[in-house]
């Protein structure tokens, strides 16, 4: 009998991590101003989410610079339209854009950042984007992002 139990204990604890949420992604950008993913899911069930952008290719930042930004759909225009205002230094954000929900710096050639934030920011039934805004880049590097059950 205490076999029995033991093993069925064993079993859940290896079995645990099939359930748990994944509350971190890795989103890779090149010199061809391409992100390798199109969708990012975000379970709503982790306390915070890691977003890590690596940058793949070989030029420097203030020449084909990439980032990670999370706006809702609605938004993105806009944000884009103050990215290069902001400038460089600004990591072509605008300093304190409450419109932004997460961000990382922007990274050159080689180079790997990471932003993290709390899903419990996104709310259910919004449509969430991402978007490098580096000038130029959001046409084409873009992607959405979804809440997920799990």
């Amino acid at each position: 009998m205490f076999r029995r139990i033991f093993v069925l204990v064993v079993l859940g604890l290896l079995s645990t991590p099939l359930w748990a949420a994944n509350c971190a992604t890795t989103v890779e950008a090149n010199d061809a101003m391409q992100y390798n993913v199109s969708n990012v899911n975000v379970p709503k069930t982790c306390k915070t989410f890691t977003v890590t952008l690596k940058h793949t290719g070989k030029l420097a930042r203030n020449v084909m610079g990439h980032d990670w930004v999370l706006t809702s759909a609605a938004d993105k225009a806009a944000v884009d339209a103050d990215a290069a205002k902001a400038g460089l230094d600004n990591n072509y954000v605008k300093p304190g854009d409450t419109r932004v929900i997460a961000h990382t710096k922007i990274i050159g050639g080689g180079q790997t950042t990471s932003v993290t934030f709390k899903p419990s920011a996104l709310k259910a039934g919004t449509d969430y984007v991402f978007f490098c805004s580096f000038p130029g880049h959001s046409t084409v590097m873009h992607g959405t992002v979804t809440l997920t059950s799990k």
